[in-house]
């Protein structure tokens, strides 16, 4: 351990860094922690923060008094972070030399914190390192930019490009609309690759100044970081460009929603050899399993690909988003897609995480059901020729409510990840929902003010 924080001091120190942002991830993906001196921080070798930090909902209020202390210690105890030095980036938007410093939860004796999604999503890939096994992940990140606003009850609006006009139509993978914010993804891409992050493709997508960033594949925790910082810095560099990014599901009505597509395969530790596919090259069991694993589970665990209220509003009849477990070849209706590809890099495409689903959970959820029907030899139903957005034999629970009780109750989940990560995400999300039921819409008050 030493030599390892030897190594983060000497990176810190060549590149006069005066700061350091020491932050973990809470259920929701929301960065927190602390940001300290850099002297501070190689003294005391990570930090101390409130288990009860990992039960704060998106609105910073927590769980039911009886549910908090059922699942957190009644003195509201530190847990200790450790800084992960493969988990270091730099903060190129800030004034000082800045960096961010991602850390992993321990109690004090030293047991990983099993409320931390970081760790959730390490025990799941401990779980295929104990089988000899290691996924590959590549995820593809939707979002929106927007005119900034002040007023949460005010629609949501394109912006203006470099034209001085607003987008209009559908502009799928136009070049031109996506030249329009250039300026803006000339710093992001800056920022990135001072991050080194591992990003691939610029897409706009169907809707009004939304696009798509492909990251290239790789180990699932090291995206899974990745991720939770693209997604800051894009918000920054939008900030900077006097527009706003949102990584809402469901930003704009009548607008298509914002995913975050998991593309995943698995390679044998010793060979890399794809155990997707057989010599000869065709679908191996295991690739038939790990897709009827998928199709199992996601129904049980929606809530970790869909966690909020407005999640599901993606899932709305007539939206571009599957809202089913169906699969086939190259078919972008079923919500498990497998691209065509050379046996080696054979994989499925997981189509149904929102862009506004915490990374780690998401990608900890995906792995575990497929690795639940690879262990358990779970065959998937045949799979789908042509449209499936109508096909209702394998849809998903469409509402917030139903999807978490569904989870509450979901057996191998507690079998895999523990009773007390699942009553307390739970809990989590029904006190979310609870507060948004407060909130009176302006549907409401549009249809029903003068008319019951």
């Amino acid at each position: 351990m030493s030599t390892k924080l030897d190594q983060l001091s000497s990176w810190l120190k060549e590149r006069k860094i005066t700061e350091v942002e020491c932050l973990i991830s809470d259920l929701t993906g929301i960065a927190r922690g602390k940001i300290a001196p850099t002297n501070k921080f190689l003294d005391e070798k990570g930090m101390r923060l409130p288990e009860s930090v990992l039960l704060q909902t998106v609105t910073g209020d927590y769980v039911e008094d009886d549910v908090y202390y059922e699942l957190l210690d009644p003195a509201d105890i530190d847990m200790v972070c450790r800084p992960d030095e493969s988990a270091v980036f730099l903060v190129p938007w800030a004034i000082e030399p800045t960096a961010m410093v991602i850390h992993d939860t321990f109690d004090k004796l030293g047991n990983p914190i099993d409320l931390s999604p970081r760790n959730i999503l390490k025990k799941v890939l401990k779980m295929y390192a104990d089988k000899g096994w290691k996924p590959i992940v590549a995820p593809e990140m939707e979002f929106y930019l927007t005119k900034r606003s002040d007023d949460p009850d005010y629609p949501l609006q394109a912006p203006i490009g470099r034209s001085g006009r607003a987008e209009t139509g559908r502009q799928s993978f136009s070049i031109d609309a996506a030249n329009e914010f250039d300026p803006l993804f000339e710093d992001m891409y800056d920022w990135c690759e001072a991050q080194e992050l591992d990003l691939d493709t610029l897409i706009h997508e169907e809707g009004p100044a939304q696009m798509e960033i492909n990251f290239r594949h790789g180990e699932a925790l090291h995206l899974a970081d990745q991720i939770t910082v693209f997604k800051r810095t894009m918000r920054e560099a939008a900030l900077k460009h006097n527009v706003a990014a949102t990584f809402m599901a469901k930003p704009i009505t009548d607008e298509p929603g914002s995913a975050m597509h998991l593309h995943q395969s698995v390679v044998d530790l010793e060979t890399g050899k794809n155990i997707f596919s057989n010599d000869d090259g065709s679908m191996s069991e295991l690739f038939l399993n790990h897709i009827g694993g998928l199709q199992k589970f996601i129904p049980e665990v929606l809530p970790l690909f869909a966690p909020n209220v407005n999640s599901f509003r993606r899932f709305l009849p007539d939206t571009s988003a599957p809202v089913n477990v169906e699969w086939g070849e190259e078919n972008r209706t079923v919500g498990l897609r497998v691209p065509d590809s050379n046996p080696q890099n054979r994989r499925v495409e997981n189509r149904l995480a929102g862009a506004d689903a915490n990374p780690y959970l998401a990608i900890a959820a995906s792995l575990l059901c497929g690795y639940i029907g690879m262990v358990d030899g779970l065959k998937p139903s045949a799979q789908v020729k042509g449209r499936a957005y109508e096909r209702r034999n394998l849809r998903l629970p469409l509402t917030i409510e139903d999807a978490l009780e569904r989870m509450g109750n979901c057996k191998a989940l507690e079998k895999y990840l523990g009773q007390r990560f699942i009553d307390a995400y739970v809990a989590v999300k029904r006190a979310e929902h609870e507060n948004y039921k407060r909130v009176i819409s302006s549907w409401e008050r549009e249809f029903l003010l003068f008319s019951v």
